[in-house]
């Protein structure tokens, strides 16, 4: 069913937005996989914050259109479903775990923060963890060194204790 121009411009702009906060944007290939399948990824790019829409390209093309993501124009050509977060790595990693168990999901290419990124690139970006998980292991690597130090001083409290008695 053909939009007509109103819808368009509507579409446009909700894609805009969006894309205006977002640090990454990943095209994938959708041809051949099933309605229940596709729901399973909406569902999953819904809990992780990731916008996930099917949009026609020349669409796409005009909302990317004067932002870093502009790169992405020349990708956008068959059947496309555009992943878009402002989560660094969500929308790579949502792809990129469906493709994994999908083999009709073909990652085509990605931005993050304006630099073209290939299949490659946004499975490599899929790959880094958390920013969760990356504070956690901050912490942990901060307070190596203290956590070191006092087992020290509390080492050496016993040993002067032991000398004293």
């Amino acid at each position: 069913m053909s939009l007509n121009l109103s819808d368009k411009k509507a579409v446009v702009a909700e894609v805009s937005a969006k894309v205006a906060n977002a640090q990454t944007i990943v095209l994938a290939e959708y041809r051949g996989i099933q309605v229940g399948h596709m729901t399973q990824l909406r569902a999953k790019a819904r809990s992780e914050g990731v916008y996930l829409r099917v949009l026609k390209n020349t669409l796409a093309r005009r909302a990317v259109e004067g932002t870093p993501f502009a790169g992405l124009a020349s990708e956008m050509t068959g059947p496309l479903i555009y992943s878009i977060s402002t989560d660094a790595v969500a929308a790579a990693k949502v792809v990129s775990d469906f493709a994994k168990g999908n083999d009709k999901l073909i990652v085509k290419a990605g931005n993050y923060a304006g630099k073209q990124l290939d299949k490659a690139g946004v499975t490599a970006l899929a790959n880094i963890p958390s920013r969760e998980v990356l504070l956690a292991q901050l912490a942990g690597i901060m307070q190596a060194p203290v956590s070191a130090f006092a087992r020290g001083l509390a080492a050496l409290a016993a040993k002067k204790e032991g000398e004293a008695a």
